[in-house]
Parts: C-alpha cells; structure tokens; sequence
C-alpha cells in the first residue's frame, strides 16, 4: 500500500481549563468544597477571604445571606490593558499544564495543632473490640484467654457464632496442646455472658434463651418464655397461637405476656453497640418562608468570601518577566478564574434549587403526601441548562426546609396516572402507603391487593406489584407478617 499525506478538516469539541475547574467545583459536596477552597488559600498568594467575612467571623457585623453579587468578587483595579495575564487558555490545555498543581489535602502535612477537631475524634469500637475489652478485664487462664479469643473473633456484627464449637476446637488443637472440647465449651458459656446479653449465640433460638436466662428468675413468664423460644418458636413466627396454647398450656392472657415478653427481646444484639462514625450534613441552601413566598438563599457558613490580595496584585510589574514576576501573574489568573467559577457554581446552585421549591411548594407546607412528580428534564428546560449539569448539581448537595435536611435528589420522582388525567409522584403514593399501613387493623392487616384497591379509590391508578415494591422500599413487612393477634 502505498503511503501518501492528505488534508482534513473537522471539529472538536474540547473543554477550556476555565470549564474543567468550573465543572469540578460545581460536582463537589460542601465538605469537599471547603477543603477545595482551603487549599487554593493556602497555595495562593493572590487569594485572601475578604474583610467582610472576617467581621462576620468575629461577630462584629453578621452578613445577612443573600444572592451572588459581582461586587463581592472583585478583580484588580489598577492592570491597564495591555497585562499579558491571558483572559482565556486554550480548549487543549489543561489546567496542570499551566499552574503547579495543589497537592491533596492529608493530615501529616499540617502540624497537629492546626488539624480540624473533626479529624482528631477517636475511632468508633466495633463489636469485636467491645467483647474482646470485656475478655481482657475477665480472670482467664492462658489456656482459656486463647480459646475465648478464637471464640470472639468468631462473633460476626449481629453477636452470632460464625463457626461450631467443634471447628473453633480443631483449630485450637494446633496451638493448645491436651485441649477438651468441653473447655471450649465452658469458656463459651463465659464469653455469652459478656455484654451485650445474647453474645455469641448458636442461632435465634440460643440467642433468646441467653436473654431469658440473665433476667430475673421473678421475672413474670420467664420460664415459659425459655420454653417457647427453645421448642416452639416456629409456632409463634407463624402466628399458629392455637398450637402455643396447646403446647404451652396457658390461656389468652397469660401466651400474650409471654409473647410480648419475647418481643421485647432483640434478635440480633450485635448491631446495640454502634460501629459506624455519623456523617454530619451541612446545606448548602436554605429555604425560609417570608409572608406567602418561599426564600431559597445560600448557606453563609459552607464557603468564605474571596477576593484578590491588593497589596500582591500591586506589586505585579507588566513589563516584567522575571520568574517571580511570573509566578505572581499566574497566580493572580488562577486566582480570577477560582473566584469565577466559585461565582458559578454558586449561582448555578440557587437557580436549581430556586425551580425545586416552585415545583415542590406544596411539599413544603403539607409534606410527603403532596410531592409533585418532578424529573431532571422539567429543571433543566426551566433553568436553561443540559440534564448532566442539572446531575451534577443535585448529587451531594442538600437543602434545608421547615420539614428537614433533603438531598436536591430527593425531590425528583417518577409519576403515576390518576383518574382525573393528572400525574401523582412515587414519592407521595410512599407516604400514602405508611399512613395507610400505620392505621389499619393488626389483627387483620390489608394485603397489597387491597392496599392497591384503597389507592384507586383515590384516584391513584397502582398496580398490586407496584405496590409491593413500593412497601419494600419503605422496609414494611407482608400483610401475613405484620398480622398481630395480640
């Protein structure tokens, strides 16, 4: 094949460095954004917050919170026009490709007095940790703090033995020599007396009797609690009361002590001791009401006003290109172009959430049952801007209402047809659903085809298997399930 040169002409769609940064702040969460914002301060000579956020900061004079203004953003006053500080870079360039890239934030690159107080909390204790203390504080022969260790590192999450006490016997063979497999046993019935009651069960059944048996003998319906949970408890999961009578022996009165007597009890004593740190949520808007309107402004306290440093910007000479005299020029650009995609991203925030609340008004002053259906198109047509921006900026960014802290997600959902030839919202048909569910009968719980039924009497046109993925969602049990005699 013969090689040869050709001419072609095409287009490309590329992004400027001033649009990646953009879309990079306006993706990130509240958390992400002050330490984002932190490190451009501390990386940039041209940046400072301004004096207006420092006067708020030392409770002088608070700021009120109100709209992005220009004014607030202020640029260099006194570079004439012909700065060869570039307004613009070209679409194939990257912003590393002109600025020293920021190093991400870690917490040995700060002395220790200056670390967030968030950072310095101690870690949570999981389970293992708690029985494991608990072991270390009890009187063990070495022999016997072994197998209580193995015994412990057996425990999943929710307090049950993962392994039999043969195979936790095998596997000490090795290590302990002569060893019984009623030590291991004896030890066991030690570590299911730690806290909380019901370690280290064998099942269901065994983790019930542990709890019965470390309350007080006096305790009335113990002993038949001890013999239910022991013999009859698949009597009791399938609500079979006739045959726990009969088994038991006792009368209405007395089977509904004992059952409610093992309701009390928890099937999965592993998840009392929390393991998992809380994540706090800061809003990045708020919406208030003032009269009959609702006001959606920005959280002050999620961002610090920046500005330019004067005194720095002055000392940039325009006919000079020495290295440092350079340095200080791009920085200043650097920091022009954050301060305008902070800008941005902030006045993309508020016309976002602005069309939520218009859409979701009535969602404000009555709650979930009056959830309109709402999709990103609806936001996007509205707000002038394509559906991936409208994701972005409604991923990891919360709004505070009267009715609590949302996700933007949260206010979008699919719709359901009515009879009137309106549109009803997934949302709303949920929270129909509970309330529905939370004042029916127990003793006869209404089943999905009912529930169904209920919902067309309202004009709310749901299929039964719909309503049954929707009761999942909401984590509520089967009607066969939710049936309480008692």
């Amino acid at each position: 094949m013969k090689q040869s040169l050709q001419l072609r002409l095409g287009q490309q769609l590329t992004m400027t460095p001033q649009l990646q940064q953009a879309i990079k702040l306006l993706q990130m969460s509240t958390l992400d954004l002050q330490q984002e914002i932190q490190q451009t301060l501390d990386s940039n000579m041209m940046l400072e917050v301004s004096e207006e956020e420092n006067l708020q900061q030392d409770g002088t004079e608070p700021i009120e919170p109100s709209n992005v203004r220009e004014s607030e953003f202020s640029e260099i006053p006194n570079l004439d026009e012909k700065s060869d500080i570039p307004s613009e870079l070209p679409g194939d360039t990257s912003w590393e490709d002109i600025f020293d890239s920021i190093q991400p934030y870690t917490a040995s690159s700060h002395d220790d007095e200056g670390d967030d107080y968030m950072f310095q909390r101690a870690p949570s204790q999981t389970l293992h940790d708690h029985l494991q203390w608990q072991l270390e504080m009890s009187i063990f022969s070495e022999r016997d703090y072994a197998t209580g260790t193995a015994i412990v590192d057996s425990v999943n999450d929710d307090g049950y033995l993962t392994t039999t006490i043969e195979e936790i016997h095998q596997s000490l063979l090795e290590q302990i020599e002569d060893l019984d497999i009623d030590e291991v046993r004896a030890v066991l019935h030690r570590v299911q007396n730690f806290d909380p009651p019901g370690m280290a069960a064998l099942d269901l059944a065994d983790c019930l009797g542990l709890q019965l048996r470390q309350m007080p003998e006096d305790t009335p319906g113990r002993g038949k609690a001890l013999e239910l949970v022991h013999g009859h408890l698949d009597f009791l999961a399938k609500q079979d009361l006739t045959k726990l009578k009969r088994a038991l022996e006792l009368e209405d009165e007395e089977l509904n002590q004992v059952i409610q007597l093992v309701r009390s009890l928890e099937p999965k004593p592993g998840r009392l001791i929390e393991s998992q740190d809380y994540q706090y949520i800061i809003p990045d808007v708020l919406v208030t009401r003032s009269g009959k309107k609702w006001v959606v402004v920005l959280n002050p306290e999620i961002a610090p006003k920046l500005r330019v440093n004067p005194y720095y910007s002055n000392m940039i000479k325009r006919a000079d290109n020495s290295a440092d005299n350079t340095t200080m020029k791009n920085h200043l650009q650097e920091a022009r172009w954050f301060i305008k995609s902070l800008q941005s991203r902030n006045e993309t925030l508020l016309k976002v959430a602005r069309s939520i609340v218009d859409h979701q008004t009535e969602f404000l002053e009555l709650g979930e049952k009056a959830m309109k259906p709402l999709v990103l198109r609806d936001v996007a047509e509205e707000v002038g801007m394509h559906e991936s921006t409208i994701s972005r900026v409604t991923t990891q960014k919360y709004m505070h209402t009267p009715n609590g802290i949302f996700e933007f997600k949260y206010f979008f959902s699919s719709h359901v047809s009515t009879d009137s030839g309106g549109e009803c919202s997934a949302t709303a048909i949920k929270a129909l659903l509970k309330e529905i569910i939370e004042q029916e009968d127990a003793s006869k719980p209404l089943s999905d085809h009912a529930l169904s039924a209920m919902l067309k009497a309202k004009g709310i046109n749901v299929a039964r298997r719909t309503v049954a993925k929707y009761r999942e969602a909401l984590s509520i049990a089967s009607s066969n399930e939710r049936k309480r005699n008692f």
